[in-house]
């Protein structure tokens, strides 16, 4: 059960992103209602996809060989998300998927990199991995499946999203995409997906018992050294430098956090014009391998250095947004070099989330932060980061 304090603070955001945000409350109304009727026919088990017979057959094979292959490891992932949006640039949510995807890969890379590698243990950085893994895994294999009916309801010219209980998708994301063909209201979409995607992860990553031991070392972990307390865009600026635009998060293990900071990044993204060309123009030109290179190659490089990095001294190499002089820039691998591919298990407690209409209030937009320019924000943890890990190195190598 939720502590008060967490209860308390799930409350606020919940009323701050009403109090400054807005919400298409004729719609709302309506997908309650809808929600409502849904859920008075009561539970019942996934339709069986074998029974599925002719064109609609042929469409879910089509559509779970596609979720197959692009669901392979995050850089995958991460491609197939950004080729949708390039297809259907309605679809707003696989823009922000794709950045928020692509933090997930730097994550998974600052294990192995120049930072981590030095003070965490083999062990922790595997179980970290597998963690990321497994919640960027089920997203993907949940929303995919989704975005590719859509793309087959435009060309079939009719809705087929009777299709998507055999996806194993909520009843809640039936109603959302059904009024979407209907209105084309794209916001309202997004904020649908934040919230569906966000509730299939809370049983199945967040509190299930396999991550319990990563999770209650998360706090340390994470805010030490994985720098996971911040979600950051890079994007082209007017004068052609990368800078980064996001928010900070609070914690990963509120669902409430989670959906808040979705709703925060969709805002900056979609919001601030300068972001959202910036971000289109550096994904244009900058395919994502996992690297931090791939946005600041003159603080990093994909380049193991010679010996490694595992237990070694480090000193701190960063002054700002630039190497101090005679620095050598920071080691931040490509995915593909560090980690394998994991052949994921499917999807286990496969029960619906959405248990009562109230999910529908949650579909409110919020402000884009007036601070969503992190650029010396992050630099300003990255040396805080260097700092830990020098001294941290320097108790280890004694």
């Amino acid at each position: 059960m939720a502590s008060l304090q967490e209860r308390w603070r799930n409350f606020w955001k919940r009323l701050r992103a009403r109090l400054t945000g807005h919400s298409n409350d004729k719609e709302v109304r309506e997908i309650r209602r809808i929600l409502s009727l849904a859920l008075e026919k009561g539970n019942s088990p996934a339709p069986d996809p074998l029974l599925l017979t002719g064109e609609d057959r042929r469409l879910y094979d089509r559509i779970r060989r596609a979720t197959r292959e692009h669901n392979r490891n995050n850089i995958t992932r991460t491609a197939a998300y950004w080729e949708v949006y390039k297809r259907r640039p309605e679809l707003h949510w696989a823009l922000l998927a794709h950045m928020v995807s692509r933090n997930g890969g730097y994550c998974m890379t600052d294990l192995r990199g120049d930072l981590i590698a030095r003070v965490m243990e083999e062990r922790e950085a595997e179980a970290f991995f597998q963690f990321l893994e497994r919640a960027n895994w089920l997203i993907f294999g949940d929303a995919y499946p989704q975005l590719m009916l859509y793309e087959a309801s435009v060309k079939a010219g009719r809705p087929l999203f009777h299709l998507l209980p055999h996806f194993g998708v909520s009843r809640f994301m039936r109603v959302i995409w059904e009024r979407f063909f209907a209105t084309h209201d794209a916001e309202l979409l997004t904020l649908g997906l934040i919230i569906n995607e966000q509730n299939y992860i809370e049983h199945r990553v967040v509190q299930h018992p396999n991550y319990k031991p990563v999770l209650e070392s998360f706090e340390f972990q994470a805010q030490t050294f994985l720098n996971l307390t911040q979600v950051a865009f890079p994007y082209r600026s007017q004068t052609n430098r990368t800078e980064l635009a996001g928010c900070v998060v609070d914690t990963f293990l509120s669902l409430t956090e989670r959906i808040d900071t979705g709703r925060r990044l969709y805002a900056i993204l979609f919001g601030r014009p300068d972001v959202h060309q910036g971000v289109i123009a550096f994904a244009k030109s900058t395919p994502h391998t996992g690297s931090r290179a791939d946005y600041w190659p003159h603080l990093y490089t994909d380049q193991a250095p010679a010996g490694g990095t595992k237990r070694k001294r480090y000193y701190p190499r960063v002054d700002g947004a630039v190497l101090r002089p005679g620095a050598k820039p920071i080691y931040s691998p490509r995915l593909t070099d560090v980690w394998p591919d994991v052949a994921d298990p499917e999807a286990s407690g496969g029960d619906d989330w959405c248990l009562v209409p109230d999910a529908a209030e949650q579909l409110y937009t919020a402000k884009p932060d007036s601070s969503y320019k992190i650029t010396a924000l992050y630099c300003n943890t990255l040396r805080l980061v260097e700092r830990a890990v020098a001294a941290e190195s320097w108790l280890n190598s004694k």
